[in-house]
């Protein structure tokens, strides 16, 4: 499709890249030269959490004729890490530049932001460029934009820059498109690095033969992933010669395969050698990894990948750290495998004793063509950026034990030059071609949705989610369709888009969203569903202004969205596993029928031969199956825990609207069901057939209730026994959740369960009633 995939695939006898520093390279003594800003701080210096100290940039030499407004936060998000760089800020309303006297070489440059409101200074209007020399680090950034998009307070973005001349000039321009826009910064650092990327030379995939790609030494990168692969995020106190923070690879691993993780050997040392200082990484990367398992023969049959998102349009350098760990492993063909990326050899027949002896132990990364990116490194004609996904694979295959002591990645992005300069043409659909079947469904081009949404409008947006906004659009003559428009910098990305039409084109029911088409031009994501007049289910329930949902509604609802999920584990071909139930994600049309939305992350369940899926977990938090969190096996349980999800006192969870409106007999049995529904085990919830007929017959009871005239009130607690129970309980509060076969624990008390006819005091966990997990 228009999204590149950077993939690396691992097979027995190839290998691709193992990083370290060449002999020969910068000699400058680590740690020296550093400089750290506390831009707009008070005082002349601050500490921060690690106990290194700043410089304010106020009277500072790097800040020349300063100008700028030092400003102050006007809260602190409790996710910050310290306040020291983050509270304080300089902001600009036209150009400025940062002067720092350094020696020449490269360095690390990292800029500090907390999007926050400043004094009268809308975070909105934060939209501003970056510029080092004459390379662009930021091009119409908007810091706010950019926190909300990846749902963090604060972020660092961090550069290598090589400078050549004596000083360093960073200069920050509020956004000349924007009225009312301005440059903020809270914090900068530098640190001196040896040449850690030119050498030795970089090998280009180039279509599977490798080839040199010399990098021209002023090249700057940014950088985008540094992961410690198969052991815990190292954060920068912890990398004392540079700072560098190193994160957990397992978010990032993609497919079923999940791999083995394992540390050093106690019996062995990790020893640094001249070629590869102890500065290339922290001993802790060097001390874990992962491997795809001791079994030979199953090692043959699946794929250890990780995906990482970037933008496209990019030159990648991927640096891998290798280091045998494991005793016995101690000489040549003990291990050896192959590395693809992209589905393109990197290098074959790679073995890190083999390459040790060889003397060349030091390759360093990939130069991945991406996108317009042609195999001779001309860049091709696009010109606009999207976030694309790339994905590093691992599948080992051969007659031995193959293991990946795949210890560390960092993937940098080189920022290359556009040859074209953007148009307002819109029928351009760049240089990739589809990798979606022509036949799934409708296919829109990017002047089709541009039209269908007056260029899509503020005024016809309906909402926002995890993958991007969500907008009222016309087509045909006067359909009214909804059109969600996929943001680059989601964590949600190509393989969602790619499931969410694969699923959806091949489904059809009266409880499922109807997808009408998409339009992946420009290298966009987009997808046109069904208009649902009625908006999410989560809009009726929480802080609305709609007319409250009548109880019989809100079990049409229930029934609803459970015949969906019913359809898709028993009626589909193949059983289907949603993983993403929440009221977000159940719709309603204008006659309040419910129907299943958002399958990006969904999943073909097991065959008849298998239990559950191997996969790593995804979800929303506080949906998640536990037994699915600790096990990372998949089944259809998961979903049906996911149904229902609320801890608190029954009679404090119930809608107000609603006191005196439900048949006691239908709420304890909708009860009971929610309850049996987040049973830990997965082995004790019912299949969703059952929670089904539960639900059906709750309603049968309300309508009995209501049409006998003899319906009381269910839920308050000067009548109900199931409320009461709760009340009279004399157990502390827990903030935990546990269920067994005959308990259920819950903030207020815990009830003991009795089988009977599903009439006796019960516990119960509602997801119609938590607005939490979004």
């Amino acid at each position: 499709m228009a999204y590149p995939t950077l993939s690396v695939i691992l097979r027995w006898f190839t290998l691709v890249f193992v990083l370290s520093l060449a002999e020969g390279a910068d000699k400058r003594t680590i740690g020296a030269g550093q400089i750290r800003l506390d831009c707009g701080a008070s005082s002349p210096l601050s500490t921060d959490m690690n106990g290194r100290t700043w410089d304010s940039d106020n009277g500072s030499k790097f800040a020349p004729s300063l100008k700028g407004i030092a400003v102050t936060a006007s809260s602190q998000d409790p996710a910050l890490p310290s306040t020291t760089p983050y509270m304080t800020a300089r902001v600009f309303t036209s150009n400025y530049t940062y002067s720092f006297p350094v020696s020449p070489g490269r360095m690390f440059v990292r800029l500090y932001f907390y999007p926050s409101t400043y004094g009268n200074y809308d975070p909105g209007n934060a939209c501003f460029g970056v510029t080092a020399g004459n390379l662009t680090l930021l091009h119409n950034f908007n810091a706010s934009q950019n926190a909300l998009a990846v749902n963090v307070a604060s972020f660092v973005r961090e550069y290598s820059i090589n400078v050549t001349a004596g000083d360093l000039k960073l200069t920050f321009s509020p956004s000349i498109h924007q009225n009312g826009s301005y440059a903020f910064i809270n914090g900068i650092e530098i640190v001196p690095t040896p040449d850690l990327f030119m050498t030795p030379t970089p090998t280009l995939t180039n279509g599977g033969n490798p080839n040199p790609f010399p990098l021209d030494p002023a090249t700057g990168f940014q950088t985008m992933y540094r992961l410690n692969v198969g052991g815990q995020a190292i954060s920068p106190q912890g990398d004392i010669d540079f700072y560098r923070s190193w994160d957990d690879d397992s978010s990032h691993i993609y497919g079923s395969a999940f791999g083995v993780t394992f540390g050093k050997d106690k019996n062995l040392s990790i020893t640094y050698t001249p070629s590869v200082p102890n500065y290339t990484a922290p001993v802790d990367v060097y001390g874990s990894a992962r491997s795809m398992g001791p079994n030979a023969q199953i090692n043959l049959n699946y794929n250890l990948t990780w995906m990482l998102p970037v933008d496209a349009g990019f030159y990648y350098l991927l640096r891998f750290h290798f280091c045998e760990i494991q005793y016995p492993i101690t000489k040549v063909n003990q291990r050896s495998f192959f590395i693809y990326i992209n589905n393109q050899t990197a290098q074959q027949q790679m073995d890190v004793f083999k390459l040790q002896n060889s003397g060349n132990n030091s390759l360093n990364g990939l130069n991945p063509p991406l996108a317009s990116v042609e195999p001779n490194g001309n860049p091709g004609g696009r010109s606009s950026k999207h976030a694309a996904p790339a994905a590093i694979g691992g599948a080992i295959g051969g007659f031995v034990v193959l293991l990946i002591a795949f210890i560390g990645v960092c993937l940098i992005c080189r920022r290359k030059k556009k040859v074209a300069k953007e148009s307002g043409k819109t029928t351009n659909t760049g240089s990739r071609t589809s990798t979606l079947p022509s036949n799934l469904c409708r296919h829109f081009s990017f002047s089709e949705i541009q039209a269908a949404t007056n260029n899509f409008d503020e005024t016809s947006l309906l909402g926002k989610g995890g993958f991007g906004n969500v907008y009222l659009g016309e087509i045909d003559n006067g359909t009214k369709v909804a059109i969600k428009r996929g943001n680059p910098m989601s964590e949600q990305g190509v393989h969602e888009f790619q499931t969410e039409i694969e699923m959806l084109s091949k489904l059809r029911h009266r409880h499922l969203v109807s997808l009408i088409g998409y339009c992946e031009d420009m290298n966009e994501m987009i997808l046109v569903y069904d208009y649902m007049a009625n908006g999410t289910l989560r809009e009726h329930l929480y802080n609305s202004n709609k007319t409250p949902l009548s109880w019989k509604s809100r079990l049409d609802i229930c029934i609803g969205a459970a015949r969906g999920l019913h359809y898709l584990h028993t009626g589909a071909k193949h059983t289907i596993i949603h993983r993403d139930v929440k009221t977000t994600n159940i719709l309603l049309d204008d006659k309040l029928i419910a129907k299943v939305s958002d399958f990006g992350l969904s999943k073909t369940g097991p065959n008849v031969d298998n239990t559950h899926v191997s996969t790593v977990v995804k979800g929303s938090f506080g949906y998640l199956d536990p037994e699915y969190f600790r096990r990372q096996q998949l089944t259809e349980k998961s979903d049906v825990y996911s149904f229902g999800v609320k801890k608190g006192i029954l009679g404090q969870i119930i809608d107000p609207h609603l006191h005196g409106k439900i048949s006691p007999q239908c709420f304890v049995k909708f009860a009971e069901t929610a309850e049996k529904c987040v049973a830990d085990h997965s082995i004790d919830r019912p299949s969703m057939a059952d929670v089904l007929w539960n639900l059906e017959f709750a309603l049968q009871l309300q309508e009995s209730a209501e049409d006998n005239s003899s319906l009381t009130d269910g839920t308050s607690s000067n009548t109900s026994p199931l409320i009461m129970a709760r009340l009279h309980s004399d157990e502390p509060p827990t903030d935990t959740t546990t269920t067994t076969s005959t308990t259920m624990s819950m903030t207020g008390g815990s009830l003991a369960r009795v089988e009977s006819d599903g009439l006796t005091p019960s516990s119960v966990f509602s997801q119609l009633m938590n607005p939490g997990g979004r």
